[in-house]
This record gives C-alpha cells, sequence and structure tokens, in this order.
C-alpha cells in the first residue's frame, strides 16, 4: 500500500504554495474530482482546475503561503485531512478588481480521498464569503 501521508503532504505542499496542476499531478489520479461548498470554486469540478486557480490566487497575493494547524491520516478509510490558516495580500494582478492591497488569513480544510495510493478527490471547506470580504473582493 502506498503511504498515503507523504503522498498528502508532497500534494498539499505543491498546490498551497500555487505550483500548478503540473507540480500537483503525480499525486494525483488522472480523473481526480473536486467538490467545494464555495462560490468562488462553484464551476471547478476537477482537481486539475483547483490546482490551476490555487497557482493563479498565489500570483495575486505573491506572499500568499499558509500555517499548517492540523493533519490526520484515515488509513481505513483511504483519507487524509488538512486544516490549514491561508494568509496573503492582494498586490499582484488578476482577480475580480485590481489589486486592494488589504490581507487576510482564512481557515481551510482538505479532506483528501485515495486510490491506488493516489489522490482521487478532494473536497474544500472554506468560509468563501467571508475571505472575499476582507480582500476587499465582495461587500
Amino acid at each position: 500500500m502506498a503511504d498515503i501521508a507523504n503522498t498528502a503532504r508532497a500534494f498539499f505542499e505543491a498546490c498551497e504554495t500555487g505550483q500548478g496542476w503540473a507540480a500537483c499531478a503525480p499525486f494525483c489520479t488522472a480523473d481526480a474530482t473536486f467538490a467545494a461548498q464555495a462560490e468562488p470554486l462553484a464551476e471547478v469540478k476537477t482537481l486539475p482546475a483547483y490546482c490551476d486557480w490555487m497557482a493563479a490566487i498565489c500570483r495575486m497575493m505573491p506572499d500568499a503561503g499558509y500555517d499548517l494547524q492540523a493533519w490526520a491520516v484515515d488509513e481505513e478509510r483511504q483519507s487524509v485531512v488538512a486544516y490549514a490558516v491561508f494568509h496573503g495580500t492582494h498586490t499582484g494582478p488578476g482577480g475580480p478588481v485590481p489589486p486592494t492591497g488589504k490581507s487576510l488569513r482564512s481557515d481551510y480544510v482538505y479532506v483528501m480521498r485515495f486510490a491506488g495510493g493516489k489522490i482521487s478527490h478532494m473536497t474544500k471547506i472554506w468560509n468563501a464569503p467571508w475571505a472575499m470580504r476582507a480582500l476587499g473582493w465582495a461587500d
């Protein structure tokens, strides 16, 4: 059995540092899916699309980073859960409005499900409306 904890950690670091799908792909199945009950991600249904979305977010926030708060491996269910706080300041190009110079610290959770030693699905749990307001992207 593949070591899902190490695979998940390598994926997490590549995704959260904005490396995009090219860097994340080795840790995932080719048809990996994605889900989130968050408006900015409503149309994102695949993990490749999410990884590239995160790359765009990191370009908008060149100082982006994360503080990992908790990590759990559930071998029985072939899942890994990561809780982290994303932080950054909108100073780079892109986004729904010109750079606002506003910063945020936003809690989120990833639940990564595995098949054959690779991530086959990821769910993101995130308070998107709060994050959008903190960045000045929504009222």
